[in-house]
C-alpha cells in the first residue's frame, strides 16, 4: 500500500518514524505541506519524496493520509475522493459541518473511496458505536487541558466551553477533534465540557454513556506530543494501529 501525507507536523513525523521502523507492506512515498521545509525534512526521513503541489502524489498513491487541519480536510479531501482514493482524515471536527459530510460523503460514494476516521485520543469508541442504535440515551464529554495545550496563560482551572460538540469544534478546531469522532460514533450532537486547568500535565478525556444498555465511563489520560502540546500521543498511535490494520487477515473489536 503506497500513501501519500497531508501536513508534515507532529502526528505525519510520529506515524511516519513508526512505520519505516518496522518491516511491513506500507510505503509512506509522499509527503505534502504548505511549508516545503517541513515536508522536505520528513520526506528525508521516510526516503520519499516532498510534492510542491498535492495532487502531484494522486496518481501514484493508494490512499492519503491527512494530518493538517480541518480547513485543508475541507479544502482537499474532495479533490482525492473524486479520484477514488481512499482517506484518513485525523482532523474528524471538519465533518462536525453537515453539509460538508453530506458533501464528501455522496463523493465517495459514487468514486468508491473510503473515509477512515481514526479513534484518536480516547478509548471506548468500540462501545459507543456498539450501543449507538440500541437505546443510547445520554453521551457526555468532559476534557480537561493544561494552560499550555490550549495557548493559555492562567493560573487558575476555568470551564472555557460548555455546549454541544458541533460548536466545540468551530471555537478550538485544534485541540478538540474528541468530540466531533465521538459525536460520529453515536450519530449525535454530543455535550462537552472543556477545562483548562493547570494542575495537569495531561489531556484528559471522561466519556459518561448512558442508556437501556446500562451505563459506562471511560477516562483517557493523555501526554501530550513534544513537538505539538495541543496533540495526543494517542491520536498518533491510533493512525498507525488502523494503518497496519489493512494488511491483517483477523480484525479484532471494532
Amino acid at each position: 500500500m503506497k500513501v501519500g501525507i497531508i501536513g508534515c507536523g507532529a502526528i505525519a513525523n510520529i506515524i511516519t518514524t513508526s512505520i519505516i521502523s518496522e518491516e511491513n507492506d506500507i510505503d509512506i512515498a509522499y509527503f505534502f505541506d504548505k511549508d516545503i521545509e517541513r515536508a522536505e525534512n520528513i520526506a528525508s526521513l521516510a526516503g520519499g519524496v516532498a510534492v510542491l503541489d498535492f495532487e502531484d502524489m494522486l496518481d501514484d498513491v493508494d490512499l492519503v493520509l491527512e494530518c493538517a487541519s480541518p480547513a485543508s480536510v475541507k479544502q482537499l479531501a474532495p479533490i482525492v475522493l473524486e479520484k477514488g482514493i481512499d482517506m484518513i482524515v485525523m482532523s474528524i471536527g471538519a465533518f462536525m459541518d453537515k453539509d460538508f459530510f453530506t458533501e464528501v460523503l455522496k463523493i465517495a460514494k459514487d468514486n468508491g473511496a473510503k473515509i477512515h476516521l481514526p479513534s484518536g485520543a480516547v478509548v471506548g469508541l468500540d462501545g459507543i458505536k456498539a450501543v449507538a442504535k440500541f437505546g443510547l440515551k445520554e453521551v457526555n464529554l468532559v476534557t480537561r487541558k493544561s494552560p499550555k495545550s490550549l495557548g493559555k496563560d492562567i493560573g487558575t482551572e476555568e470551564v472555557l466551553f460548555e455546549g454541544k460538540a458541533s460548536d466545540a469544534v468551530k471555537e478550538f478546531p485544534l485541540n478538540i477533534n474528541v468530540a466531533a469522532t465521538i459525536s460520529l460514533a453515536c450519530n449525535r450532537d454530543i455535550d462537552v465540557k472543556i477545562i483548562v486547568d493547570p494542575n495537569v500535565d495531561r489531556n484528559v478525556h471522561e466519556i459518561t454513556a448512558k442508556g437501556d444498555f446500562g451505563e459506562f465511563k471511560t477516562i483517557t489520560m493523555n501526554y501530550p506530543c513534544a513537538a505539538n502540546p495541543k496533540t495526543s500521543m494517542l491520536a498518533a498511535l491510533s493512525a498507525i494501529r488502523l494503518l497496519k490494520s489493512f494488511n491483517e487477515t483477523i480484525s479484532v473489536g471494532m
